[in-house]
Order: structure tokens, then C-alpha cells, then sequence
């Protein structure tokens, strides 16, 4: 028997979640035919049949996690290469029947019953680390192999175990983890007095995209990306503005690129194509990633002030609150205008708090022009 093996799916992505088997044992298939959508912390996949052939077996049902080099699904007949699906497959070929001492593998801390049961190396670590016990499982690999689904699933079944972080959502803590173990963050404030812009205009998101661009070239030290370990700063030359999205299945940021050389229609048309593609999930994994500096426009849902969280490499993300109308001091007369909340936050590591200041100045200026 010949196995297929979940391929490289690009983008630095080991792991993805089966969302629909198109496929099922007995069925034929032709080359490229969709067998399995998958779902990664950037996007759906379909990832199509590498041959043609018989299914003889699916490895996992929708919800189980699959990492970069296990099963995906077996083909009749005898071994044979079956190449690249989706970017470098790495281990693409194997037998459905891996030798014991594969997986029976000695450990100094651990008992011979224990290292008995067949399992994959990496669902040992997994289960080590989850404290779930491997004796007495049952392994929906070949052979009765004990694999990463298997030792999730288990974890999952423990009584307070709750329930399991799935894809984005679980990238998401991830990501949020390394944020607030590496970054030194500061936060300013400030309000932007809105009452210079046509009439009836509330929708900020462009005139901040403007605004962001024209104070990273007032203040460059903000858009770049920071090496902790190795104490070093890259400028970047372009402007890439990630835009933090809500959505029922987690944060999104996807990236708004060249914002500096872009005008205000063709910001627009970007920002509209850019949440289209996320709320519908066919964003490709390239446009969520490379981001120099992020806007988290949470005033669309609620909150004057926030301190958003960095994630490394970037220095900055700006913080939007809801446009309100507010009683300012003008011309020495009590007036009322739109005013919008504008939050800075920096990883005080690498940016200045003069830099954090002269930067959120020039945003603020840009903002209250007329145009």
C-alpha cells in the first residue's frame, strides 16, 4: 500500500485542521482530483490527489489536526513515488506498515510497557507534554499507530480539560504568548479633532492608512522590524500596514501594501478586497503576512483607548477608537466636534518614547487636515 502524506503547505505552515473529506475508501480517483479541505491558520486548502488510484483508507475525520509529513490517505496497489501536491512534501513517500523499533525507542524516565505501544515520536512528546496516557489507546493510524490526533482527541476527552484552541484561534495564543514574553511595550494617547472633514464622513479607515504612512516618513524608527536575540534594527523601504480583522473564527491581519504610494480610491478598493477575502476565507497566506506596522481600528465595535499587542518583528500598532462627538475648547468657546482616539503602542526595546511621541504627533496632524 501506498501512502499520501499531508504535504508543505508553504508559508512556514506545519500543521493544518481536516474541515471536508471529498473522498472515501473505496472511491476512485484521478490526478489533481480534490480529495481534502484543509484548514490552516491562513486559509482553507484543498489539496488535491498526487495519482490516480484506489482509496483504500482516509487518516483522520473533520475536526483532527494533521501535521506536515503524516498520513493523509492510502492508495491499493504497490509502492510507488508520488512527487510534490503543494509546495515541498518533505517525507512524501512511505509504507502504510512503519517497522516497531521506529516507535519502541528506549527513554530513562519511562517504563518498558509504556514505550511498548506503538506511536509516532512526535505523539509521545505531544502526550508527554498534554499528560495524556498512551497505555490502552487505540491508534487510528497504520496498524494501530498512535498519532497526534489520536493524543488530542485524548486530551480533549479529560475531564477539565475544556475545550481545545482550533486553528486560527490557536495560532492566535500562540502568537500572543512570544508577544508579551519578548516585547517591552509603552503606550501614548492622543485625540484627533475631526470636525475639518467633509461633512458626514466617518469611515476612518483610509485617512488612517494616509496618516500612518505620512508618520513613518516623519518617523522612520517606527517602521521596522527589531532582531531581539541579536539586538539589531531593519528599515523597511516600503510601507506594509497589517489591518487587525474580527471575525467569528478569530483575529485576521491581513496587509495592505505600499501604503505610502497608494491613493485614497485605491486604498479604499484594497481595504474592501482585503476583508472580502478574509470573512470568506480564500485570503491567500501570502497577503497575511509581511506586515511593518499594524492598525487595530477596534472603534467599529467599541472603546475609546487600548494598548494592542506587538507581535514581533514590528515595533508599533496603532490603536483606533470610536469617533464621538465631544465637547472641545475652540477659538476660546466651548464647541462640539468628532473626535477620534488615537492609541500608540511601541516596543520600548527599539522605539524612543521621543520617537513614539513625534511619530503620534505627525498621525494626529494628518488626521485633523481637511484633506
Amino acid at each position: 500500500m501506498k501512502q499520501f502524506k499531508l504535504p508543505d503547505l508553504g508559508e512556514g505552515l506545519q500543521e493544518a485542521e481536516i474541515v471536508e473529506w471529498h473522498v472515501k475508501a473505496g472511491d476512485s480517483v484521478a490526478v489533481d482530483q480534490l480529495l481534502v479541505s484543509v484548514e490552516t491558520a491562513k486559509a482553507i486548502v484543498d489539496v488535491p490527489s498526487p495519482r490516480e488510484g484506489v482509496i483504500s483508507r482516509c487518516f483522520g475525520e473533520a475536526g483532527d489536526l494533521l501535521h506536515v509529513g503524516e498520513p493523509l490517505v492510502e492508495f491499493e496497489g504497490e509502492s510507488e513515488d508520488s512527487g510534490t501536491v503543494v509546495g515541498n512534501l518533505g517525507q512524501a513517500s512511505g509504507q502504510s506498515d512503519l517497522a516497531a523499533d521506529d516507535f519502541i525507542v528506549g527513554a530513562a524516565n519511562s517504563s518498558r510497557e509504556a514505550w511498548a505501544v506503538r506511536a509516532a515520536p512526535g505523539a509521545r512528546k505531544l502526550a508527554e507534554r498534554m499528560g495524556v496516557e498512551l497505555q490502552g489507546m487505540a491508534g487510528s493510524g497504520s496498524g494501530g499507530l498512535i498519532t497526534d490526533a489520536d493524543v488530542q482527541r485524548a486530551a480533549a476527552a479529560q475531564p477539565g480539560s475544556g475545550e481545545a484552541l482550533r486553528s486560527v484561534r490557536r495560532t492566535m495564543a500562540k502568537n500572543m504568548a512570544r508577544a508579551h514574553a519578548e516585547v517591552v511595550p509603552v503606550t501614548i494617547v492622543e485625540d484627533a479633532d475631526l470636525h475639518r472633514w467633509p461633512d458626514g464622513a466617518r469611515d476612518p479607515m483610509v485617512r488612517l492608512a494616509r496618516a500612518i504612512a505620512r508618520a513613518c516618513q516623519a518617523e522612520p524608527a517606527l517602521n521596522v522590524a527589531f532582531d531581539g536575540p541579536r539586538l539589531s534594527v531593519t528599515r523597511h523601504q516600503h510601507i506594509d500596514l497589517g489591518v487587525a480583522v474580527d471575525t467569528p473564527d478569530g483575529l485576521f491581519v491581513p496587509v495592505l501594501r505600499d501604503v505610502a504610494n497608494r491613493d485614497a480610491e485605491d486604498l479604499r478598493q484594497g481595504l474592501a478586497r482585503l476583508r472580502a477575502d478574509v470573512l470568506s476565507r480564500s485570503i491567500p497566506p501570502r497577503e497575511l503576512m509581511g506586515a511593518t506596522i499594524t492598525l487595530s481600528n477596534y472603534g467599529t465595535l467599541f472603546g475609546r483607548y487600548a494598548s494592542p499587542v506587538i507581535v514581533p518583528p514590528q515595533v508599533a500598532i496603532i490603536g483606533a477608537g470610536v469617533i464621538r462627538d465631544q465637547v472641545v475648547a475652540w477659538d476660546g468657546q466651548p464647541a462640539v466636534h468628532p473626535v477620534l482616539p488615537v492609541s500608540l503602542t511601541v516596543d520600548h526595546r527599539a522605539v524612543t518614547g521621543g520617537e513614539a511621541a513625534r511619530f503620534l504627533k505627525a498621525l494626529v496632524e494628518d488626521l485633523q487636515s481637511a484633506e
